[in-house]
């Protein structure tokens, strides 16, 4: 399948980084975090439901986060998340991984 030229992609295993990210901040519901992340990122990453509930569930199954229901602020039934302190060192690795590639990537776009 051919792709857009000009569709901005994370990296796999980016997404849920970027939840653990989101969830160091404190404890929030899945539009909220989806929210979050697309207004840090100045609109550039936007995440599909399809996208966010899975990898949401990943990480409950992993012991990362852990999540309770609950009433948003408009008072609905919405399930919170909240980083575990395995997922909080967990994202500390994945950090460090992470700006390791993305300086290795620099270096080869620097020489290109």
């Amino acid at each position: 399948m051919v792709r857009p030229p000009n569709k901005d992609e994370l990296l796999p295993g980016t997404l849920e980084m970027l939840i653990l990210r989101t969830l160091a901040r404190g404890e929030a519901h899945g539009y909220a975090i989806a929210r979050h992340i697309q207004m840090t990122s100045r609109d550039v990453l936007q995440i599909e439901e399809g996208s966010l509930y899975p990898a949401l569930q990943r990480l409950l199954v992993k012991g990362w986060v852990t999540a309770e229901w609950g009433a948003s602020e408009t008072n609905r039934r919405a399930r919170y998340y909240r980083l575990t302190p395995a997922g909080r060192k967990h994202l500390g690795q994945e950090v460090a991984s992470f700006e390791r590639v993305v300086q290795a990537i620099a270096l080869v776009l620097e020489d290109a």
